[in-house]
């Protein structure tokens, strides 16, 4: 097909050995062939390095093997450090993508002339088979509602950097940063395009969602209270509505 554009996809690996294979496949086995997939080793201790190695194709970029554990959104901007796509896109190490994920989602971009997009998304099991459990999402979304939906998932999002510089998408070192990031791109561009198809495939391990659960509630309230400034009675409306949306998300 017609290229729109190299697409850079980053993603950040740390002891992902057990799933980055096919997380690497996922990506090969698009329909839309112009891209650029960057892995950015964040300090990994098992065989992921090794795994990324073992393909040979120009377009796949290992970077920092053997650095030092920094976390996700250092990944991330190393990887956006070494983009040199027009579109930037996320995946994470355990994710897996539909094969013609990326095709949909520029077609849509180009058609909404969006300069930030993201998809609806499926949950799997820990062998990355899809559960049935489909997450939809809005057609728009703005700063102000994005509060309270955290509805944009990391690994399906994408930026036109036409539109945006590297600077608007540098991940901040706060828990939660990829959320801290989409609201932050949401202030400049107004507003996010959802296409509501489920092209990719969350992987979720079980037995831990109570400690993921409390996890997240501290982290959404302080990215109301520390990172975004906003006042305790908006910070707990928020809350509240986000905390509906995310339960109903998970049954």
């Amino acid at each position: 097909m017609m290229s729109k554009g190299l697409v850079s996809v980053i993603v950040p690996v740390y002891n992902a050995g057990k799933w980055i294979e096919d997380t690497i496949l996922s990506v090969k086995s698009q329909t839309y062939r112009d891209w650029e997939l960057i892995l950015v080793d964040d300090g990994s201790t098992d065989d992921s390095v090794e795994v990324i190695k073992g393909f040979v194709d120009d377009r796949i970029i290992l970077v920092d093997p053997g650095a030092k554990n920094m976390g996700a959104a250092h990944a991330r901007n190393r990887g956006v450090e070494t983009a040199k796509g027009r579109y930037i896109s996320y995946i994470d190490a355990d994710d897996l993508w539909s094969p013609d994920k990326l095709e949909k989602q520029l077609a849509f971009m180009e058609e909404n002339e969006a300069a930030f997009s993201f998809t609806g998304y499926e949950f799997a099991d820990e062998s990355g088979v899809g559960v049935s459990k489909i997450v939809r999402v809005p057609k728009t979304i703005t700063y102000r509602q994005a509060l309270k939906n955290t509805t944009i998932f990391t690994s399906t999002v994408m930026f036109d950097m036409e539109k945006l510089g590297k600077d608007d998408i540098m991940m901040p070192d706060v828990p939660s940063e990829d959320t801290a990031t989409w609201w932050k791109v949401l202030k400049k561009v107004h507003k996010a395009y959802g296409l509501d198809e489920a092209l990719t495939l969350y992987r979720r391990s079980g037995g831990t969602l109570s400690s993921n659960k409390m996890t997240a509630i501290q982290r959404i309230w302080n990215l109301y209270r520390n990172v975004e400034g906003l006042n305790p009675v908006y910070s707990a409306f928020c809350f509240v509505i986000w905390a509906v949306r995310a339960l109903l998300r998970r049954i």
